[in-house]
């Protein structure tokens, strides 16, 4: 195999605001400055919030030229990659790839995006002219057991953040959910991954916290609308669902403010993500309210993770089996030039010795030059396929005494 490398700084040996340091803010420099100063031929650099990896395809792999042209992108010094930076090649290359597109290597068992971000990142390196042959096929075929794994055993399947539970639980429980007035209360952790979901899905959402500023910059920097807390606290009337995630030490939501706010309504939906609980629990028995709390949201998505973990035996089944192709796959890469040489250079030959021949037979007719030229086409094939085939599957069997012994034997030198 052709030396495919990956060199990696992702979340497994590095914390997000250490991850942030090693990205590369300007891909097109980023890019360019990888083809001309790192020795790959061929690049692909995938980027996300939980990773940034640079696969390439080199006759020398030099590391420290990797890591030389990175540090001099992020502005970081050679010293910060000894405890982040993980190298990888060529068989380890391919098992890396099938994990991420399968879903196995990310923060979450079977996250989604993540097959849309590899596949994004190909396309664009393409676009580029920065990958080739090996990187083409390699990214190309990861992408399809990726989805095949997926399909397989499901293991992208079910919801797996508190936050998009109760989301998910909002529209099954109330129709036309687009329709309605929806309030996310809180701006931390829980609540983002709410106002993450909902944007993801499209539903218009208001948000409030202690203060209109922290609600102002949630809402430029997540989603939603900002409104007055004070507002909010004078009535829920003008709501349909809530999601109530915050840290207060005491009930935000009282059975006396959703009594009053049910007098002229028919229904309405209150999720509580807090921790400690901050919706009163007798609000319940309201007439026309549908609640759930964490420890009920928690426990679905903790159904839905453990039916993941169960899926990844099938799934690594999957890959070890896919493998062993990809690597033959490539592996077969590496012949091809010495084929395509081979067959031009016989072709070569052929073409001269039948120019000499019909110039000492003096045939001119073009019928009778075609068949004599058909009959060499033919003659050539018949001799050289069954070898070069028999080459093909040498280079998928990774024979590389018969590899170099066929380079020696047609005089094969492999172009810088």
């Amino acid at each position: 195999m052709s030396n495919i490398i990956n060199a990696r700084v992702t979340f497994r040996n590095s914390p997000i605001h250490i991850l942030e340091k090693f990205t590369f803010k300007d891909l097109d420099s980023a890019y360019e400055s990888f083809k001309k100063h790192s020795g790959l031929k061929e690049l692909v650099i995938l980027q996300t919030c939980n990773r940034v990896e640079i696969f390439g395809s080199t006759d020398k792999p030099d590391i420290r030229k990797i890591k030389k042209t990175w540090a001099s992108l992020s502005g970081l010094e050679e010293v910060a990659f000894k405890e982040n930076f993980e190298v990888s090649d060529d068989t380890a290359v391919c098992e890396h790839l099938l994990r991420l597109t399968s879903g196995l290597d990310s923060m979450v068992v079977g996250e989604e995006q993540i097959l849309g971000q590899i596949r994004d990142a190909i396309i664009d390196a393409k676009e580029r002219k920065m990958s080739g042959e090996y990187l083409n096929t390699l990214f190309d075929k990861a992408v399809k057991i990726g989805t095949r794994v997926r399909n397989s055993t499901g293991i992208n399947k079910g919801t797996i953040s508190v936050g998009s539970m109760a989301v998910k639980l909002a529209e099954e429980n109330i129709d036309e959910l687009k329709s309605k007035k929806i309030l996310l209360i809180g701006t931390g952790e829980a609540a983002t991954l709410v106002a993450k979901s909902l944007e993801k899905r499209g539903y218009p959402f208001f948000v409030t916290s202690r203060t209109m500023e922290r609600s102002q910059a949630f809402a430029e920097t997540v989603g939603g609308k900002p409104v007055s807390f004070e507002e909010i606290m004078k009535g829920f009337s003008n709501y349909d669902v809530l999601f109530v995630a915050t840290v207060a030490p005491y009930f935000l939501v009282t059975y006396d403010r959703i009594s009053e706010a049910m007098k002229n309504k028919t229904g309405m939906m209150i999720l509580d993500l807090s921790n400690p609980r901050t919706v009163d629990e007798k609000v319940a028995t309201i007439h026309g309210i549908k609640m759930m709390n964490l420890d009920q949201i928690a426990e679905m998505v903790d159904k839905n993770m453990r039916y993941r973990t169960n899926q990844k035996d099938n799934a690594e089944k999957i890959i070890s089996e896919e493998i062993q192709v990809l690597e033959a796959q490539m592996r077969r890469l590496e012949v091809e030039p010495v084929v395509k040489e081979i067959f031009k250079d016989i072709d070569t030959r052929r073409t001269k010795e039948l120019e000499k021949a019909l110039r000492m037979l003096g045939e001119t007719d073009a019928s009778k030059v075609k068949i004599i030229e058909d009959l060499t086409k033919a003659v050539v094939e018949g001799i050289i396929s069954e070898p070069m085939n028999n080459l093909r599957k040498a280079s998928e069997q990774a024979d590389e005494d018969l590899l170099k012994a066929a380079s020696k034997l047609f005089d094969y030198k492999k172009k810088e």
